[in-house]
């Protein structure tokens, strides 16, 4: 059956070398591109070690014509030199454009470096470190890595060294993408936020590239912070089934660049955050030196986090209303807790569409109320609103009946399993953040 796959690859090559010579390289390049989607599933199937490295060896030069034509249609420069057998022709060098870096940089790696200049954040996202409740350990280790290196160098003399990369983890929602924020916002370097679409791509050979400019981007602009974000999607443990050839070369390119002969990282700090740490490769697991465990908030932390979404919103809750909500919410994350406030913020509004009684306030504006309320006026929300009095509706403040009645209905997302597993983990590998 496989042969059919063989067939179709050399189907896809005469017609491309055909479209190549005749210089219709805008056609040639997709013909080329199937033809080594069709070689490469043959390869997979094929046993003989001979016809195995005589097609491995037609892939390469076809994959590098097809580089070849697709740096010709980038550029929308001349045609490419052909000897008709779409033989692959040098490259010649090219005199790179203002900021396009010097030092001879082609346009290949240019282009590689432009497609990264969007994961660096340039505007800060405004979270302080106050704004982080709880996480002491995690904060003032990133501080001893982030702001200590920076504002005292003075300090990193001798044998002490900053540390140079972090593991985030933990149940989801507990704040660990918050906590690279605030590193972002108060970091006087440069931050570059990463996800695996930033990393992965689709032609062979580029995604390593990918990565090892990125490395290469942070060293240039140091002192610098490379944020992965769900690293264990890039990362998972190599050797498993169905793990790709292009996945395990990402990895051991990040595995190279993060601790490899040569590299120069001492202003270079990785960050990395994962809800599921014992999926990573346990050669990836290591060369983070400080794996912290970001956990669900304690009491004070959720109590501060109720005071912190609710803002300056008008309410009428006290220290002990705050102090009585964090204990109803025990097991809640940090993201469960925010979701809850923003409920609880609707239900000022959902009284003011609900209500049939208003009474209005000495500065003219209109409140919902009771119909024993002095002053009380039978009328609705829609009525008052066709009297143009839109703009005079004000909604009640937040009370601690609102509260009671968004918590009646919501339910913790993280399971006690979860945090079972996390905390296994962090007994065998980690440490409390």
């Amino acid at each position: 059956m496989y042969s059919n796959f063989k067939e179709q690859a050399i189907e896809y090559v005469k017609q491309a070398v055909q479209e190549d010579n005749a210089g219709n390289y805008a056609k040639a390049f997709p013909l080329y591109m199937n033809a080594l989607e069709y070689f490469k599933t043959h390869l997979k199937y094929e046993k003989n070690p001979k016809i195995k490295e005589a097609i491995t060896q037609k892939f390469t030069e076809y994959l590098r014509r097809a580089e070849e034509i697709r740096a010709v249609l980038d550029d929308g420069g001349p045609g490419p030199a052909s000897n008709g057998d779409a033989a692959v022709a040098t490259k010649p060098k090219t005199k790179p454009k203002d900021g396009e870096g010097g030092d001879g940089e082609d346009p290949e790696q240019a282009k590689l470096r432009a497609g990264l200049n969007s994961a660096i954040i340039r505007e800060k996202p405004d979270v302080k470190w106050n704004d982080v409740a709880g996480l002491e350990s995690a904060k003032q280790a990133l501080q001893e890595a982030v702001i200590l290196p920076v504002k005292f160098p003075q300090f990193f003399t001798g044998k002490r060294r900053p540390w140079r990369a972090f593991l985030l983890y933990g149940p989801p929602g507990t704040g660990k993408s918050y906590l690279a924020k605030a590193v972002a916002t108060e970091a006087d370097s440069t931050f570059f936020s990463i996800s695996s679409s930033d990393l992965v791509s689709k032609w062979m050979g580029e995604s390593e590239k990918l990565v090892s400019n990125l490395f290469q981007m942070a060293r240039d602009s140091a002192p610098s912070i490379i944020f992965i974000d769900e690293i264990d999607s890039l990362c998972g443990q190599r050797g498993e089934g169905n793990e790709s050839e292009a996945s395990r070369r990402i990895k051991t390119e990040l595995l190279v660049q993060m601790q490899g002969v040569g590299n120069n990282d001492q202003k270079v700090l990785v960050l990395a955050a994962t809800n599921t740490p014992y999926a990573l490769d346990q050669a990836i697991r290591r060369r983070f030196d400080k794996r912290i465990y970001i956990p669900l908030p304690d009491l004070k932390a959720r109590q501060h986090m109720f005071k912190v979404h609710l803002g300056d919103t008008p309410h009428n809750l006290t220290e002990a209303d705050f102090e009585s909500l964090a204990r109803k919410t025990e097991g809640f994350s940090g993201s469960d807790v925010s979701v809850c406030v923003k409920d609880v913020l609707f239900e000022p509004v959902r009284k003011t569409q609900d209500a049939m009684f208003f009474f209005k306030t000495p500065d003219g504006m209109w409140v919902p109320c009771g119909p024993k309320q002095q002053g009380a006026v039978q009328i609705t929300m829609q009525e008052l609103a066709g009297k143009g009095l839109a703009s005079k509706i004000l909604p009640p403040p937040i009370t601690r009946t609102d509260f009671d009645k968004v918590l009646a209905r919501q339910r913790p997302t993280v399971s006690k399993s979860d945090l079972e597993i996390h905390e296994r983990f962090t007994k065998e590998f980690g440490e409390e953040g």
